[in-house]
């Protein structure tokens, strides 16, 4: 019978402690809602959840807060002949100025590389930046000894933030950075950092060196090939990195807080190696991504959906000879039906433009033959009509490329419908005035 009751016992706290869970975690998701509120503010509300009512006798609480240290500075150095995935560390230190000018798209990198690059990666008390957002954990990855390594600022105690702030500041200027690199830290990490310097008035001097923000030339590279471009899951799709016991980005500030209140590093632990593994996963895809661009590339080759990738980057840049390159070398692999429409469209648009008229009809007959309509196919219906009836004169053949075009174009694009109407009516008299003439 006592085991029953104790077993009873157990239940209702097990209970207990789920409904709290649920409560605490359901107060998050509406303070994460609830806008530029102060870090002070949120760890009050969270605070608030877990008081009793007050009652003639007080309960003792079930925990006593451990001591928390203020401000923690954590080094792992990685061999340069460590492997990560399919890259080597030492890899980073091979990619060029050139290949970095191109993906930041910044011709500063021309005379740089990355071994006097930072790599930096904030854990923050929010998502949606602003004032009211502190970061925790600064994240950074340099080369420095034939070592590359990773450097984290854990703030414990969010008063020495000042503290933390001057360190930075100290660090960032004893070790010379000559670049920074980040996923997506030109709109989160360096502004939420630069408003932390400012309050604290200490120069940042991160906003003084090239930036390659490697999210855009990610999405440019891989966004037509993967699901999504996530550092996480590009890590998993181009390095072929698993990474296990890892969490949720949205869950990384209720754990800091639940910290402060608990002192329970074990909270803590789970974000450290989370914010470890995407400082090496951005070393990871820029290498990867670079490769692309190398001739000296010696394991596996760039497939044809990497090199469409690499050439909207040199389309970018205004490489518009090296883009064709690439275009080229897309279609001359597998490419899926839509990009191999797309690229066959602006190779014909580059052979346009350099009065190569033979070459840009063969690929817009190409592109017209195709068994989807798209507003691509739709657009090389219209060229080839334009370059048969004002370039060759051939009236009857561009007025049966019309005709195709404009069946196609019905339901879905009144612009190239009425194009085609008004072509046809044109060609039409075209068409009669040389019979006329005969």
């Amino acid at each position: 019978m006592a085991d029953i009751k104790d077993r009873l016992k157990q239940l209702k706290k097990e209970r207990e402690a789920r409904s709290k869970s649920q409560i605490v975690r359901e107060t998050w998701e509406e303070i994460e809602k609830s806008g530029n509120i102060s870090t002070k503010d949120k760890l009050q509300r969270l605070i608030n959840l877990t008081r009793e009512e007050k009652t003639e006798k007080p309960k003792v609480p079930d925990f006593e807060a451990l001591d928390r240290e203020p401000l923690q500075f954590l080094e792992n150095p990685y061999p340069l002949d460590v492997r990560y995935g399919k890259i080597t560390i030492s890899s980073g230190l091979n990619i060029k100025g050139d290949i970095l000018s191109y993906l930041s798209n910044d011709d500063a990198f021309k005379s740089l590389d990355l071994s006097t690059a930072l790599f930096i990666d904030l854990e923050t008390t929010g998502l949606s930046g602003g004032t009211g957002v502190l970061p925790f954990l600064v994240g950074t990855g340099y080369y420095k000894d034939d070592r590359f390594y990773v450097a984290q600022f854990f703030l414990g105690d969010p008063a020495e933030e000042e503290r933390m702030i001057h360190e930075l500041g100290q660090f960032f200027s004893q070790m010379n950075f000559q670049s920074v690199v980040t996923f997506n830290g030109k709109a989160f990490d360096i502004p939420i950092l630069e408003t932390r310097f400012i309050l604290h008035r200490e120069p940042f001097l991160l906003n003084e060196l090239p930036h390659l923000d490697f999210l855009f030339p990610a999405r440019s590279l891989w966004k037509h090939k993967y699901e999504s471009c996530r550092l996480y899951n590009l890590a998993l799709e181009v390095v072929d990195v698993g990474r296990s016991e890892d969490i949720p980005s949205a869950e990384i500030p209720m754990r800091y807080f639940q910290y402060l209140q608990t002192g329970n590093f074990e909270l803590i632990e789970p974000i450290l190696y989370h914010n470890q593994e995407d400082i090496l996963s951005l070393l990871g895809v820029v290498v990867e991504g670079a490769l692309i661009f190398s001739e000296e590339r010696k394991e596996e080759p760039s497939d044809a959906m990497d090199f469409f990738g690499a050439g909207k980057i040199m389309e970018k840049v205004g490489e518009v000879e090296r883009s064709v390159q690439f275009f080229k070398r897309a279609l001359d692999g597998e490419l899926s039906d839509e990009i191999s429409l797309l690229t066959k469209k602006k190779l014909s648009c580059h052979f346009k433009r350099g009065q190569e008229w033979e070459k840009a009809g063969l690929l817009w007959k190409e592109i017209t033959s195709s068994n989807v309509t798209t507003l691509n196919q739709l657009f090389s219906f219209r060229e080839l009509a334009m370059y048969l009836e004002h370039g060759e004169k051939e009236f009857k053949e561009a007025r049966q490329v019309a005709e195709e075009g404009l069946a196609c174009s019905i339901g879905l694009s009144t612009y190239y419908e009425e194009d085609f109407r008004h072509r046809l009516e044109r060609l039409k008299r075209k068409i009669q005035k040389q019979r006329e003439k005969k």
